[in-house]
C-alpha cells in the first residue's frame, strides 16, 4: 500500500508519542521533530507506510539513545493478556464455531498498538469484536485453505496481540512458524516477546529480518522471503503487514481491525472495522 498525504501528520504525531517516550530531555524530542520535517520532504508517497515508520523509529532511536523505548509497555501489555487467556481459551471451546472465535480474539488483540492507538481497552476491544460483524469475511476460503494445508507461516505484529495469536495457533492445530520483527520497533513483537507469551510452546519462533513496522520484502532476510516463497498458508495481522504486503503476489490472509481511516479506505470499509481478507486466492 502507498503512502497517502494524510499519512504525514500521523507521522509527526508517532514520533512525537515515541520520543516522548523515549526520552524526557525536550531538547532531544526537539530535534527529532526538526529532523524528520527535513527528511520527509525527500520520501515519496509511492514508499508504504512502514518503509517511513522505520525512519521514524530509526531516528528516535538514535536521537534518543534508547534502543527499545516500549519495552516496559510491551511487558506490561503482555502481562495483561496472558492473565486474560484462560477465560479466551474457555471462551473459544465452549463457542458454536471455535475456529471463528478464535480468529475474532485474534483481531481483538490487533489494538494494541502503540504506533496507531494512544490509547486502547483490550476488554472493551474484545467484548466488541466478539460481537461484531464483519466488513470482509472470507472465512469459507481461510478454513479451506487451512484444512488443505500441512504447516502454517503466521506473520505476527505487536506484543501482547502475541498471546491471541497463540490461541489461534493452537486452535488451528498445525505445525506453525511465527515471525516476529528482527529488532525493536514501536511495540512489535520481537522473539523476547514471543516467547515471554508463550509462543514458543506451540510454533517455532523467526525472525523476518527487518526492523521496519510492517513486512517490507526489500528489507527482509533471505531465510524469511524462501519461506514466503514456501509457505502453503499465509497469516499476516496488522495493518503494518497489510501496508507491506497488500500489493504483493503471494496467497495471503489478513487479519486486522482498521485503526486508520487511510487504511480502510484502501481496503473499501470503514474505520473500526474488522478483516479476515485474503488475497490472491
Amino acid at each position: 500500500m502507498k503512502s497517502y498525504l494524510d499519512c504525514i501528520p500521523c507521522f509527526f504525531d508517532q514520533a512525537l508519542r515515541a520520543v516522548r517516550v523515549a526520552t524526557n530531555d525536550e531538547q532531544k524530542q526537539k530535534h527529532l521533530m526538526d529532523e524528520l520535517g527535513k527528511r520527509l520532504s525527500q520520501i515519496s508517497l509511492e514508499s508504504t507506510p512502514p518503509e517511513t515508520g522505520r525512519l521514524i523509529y530509526r531516528m528516535v532511536r538514535e536521537i534518543s539513545g534508547n534502543d527499545d523505548p516500549y519495552r516496559e509497555l510491551k511487558r506490561q501489555s503482555t502481562q495483561q493478556t496472558l492473565a486474560l487467556y484462560p477465560a479466551l481459551k474457555k471462551e473459544i471451546d465452549t463457542s458454536k464455531d471455535s475456529l471463528l472465535t478464535a480468529i475474532r480474539i485474534a483481531i481483538a488483540g490487533n489494538v494494541i498498538d502503540f504506533g496507531a492507538n494512544a490509547e486502547f481497552d483490550i476488554d472493551a476491544a474484545l467484548k466488541e469484536t466478539l460481537q461484531q460483524d464483519f466488513a470482509i469475511c472470507d472465512f469459507a476460503e481461510f478454513k479451506e485453505s487451512l484444512e488443505a494445508c500441512n504447516s502454517i507461516l503466521f506473520i505476527g505484529d505487536n506484543a501482547g496481540e502475541t498471546v491471541f495469536d497463540r490461541l489461534l495457533i493452537e486452535q488451528m492445530n498445525k505445525p506453525t512458524t511465527y515471525v516476529v520483527r528482527e529488532t525493536p520497533v514501536i511495540n512489535d513483537a520481537v522473539a523476547e516477546d514471543a516467547v515471554m507469551a508463550g509462543i514458543d510452546k506451540v510454533a517455532t519462533i523467526v525472525s523476518s529480518g527487518t526492523d521496519a513496522p510492517g513486512t517490507i520484502l526489500s528489507l527482509c532476510s533471505d531465510e524469511f522471503l524462501q519461506m514466503l516463497d514456501r509457505a502453503e498458508f499465509t497469516i499476516a495481522k496488522g495493518q503494518g503487514n497489510y501496508e507491506g504486503l497488500s500489493n504483493e503476489s503471494y496467497r495471503i490472509f489478513f487479519l486486522l481491525k482498521t485503526k486508520c481511516r487511510i487504511i480502510a479506505r484502501d481496503i473499501g470499509v470503514n474505520k473500526g472495522d474488522i478483516i479476515l481478507k485474503g488475497i490472491n486466492l
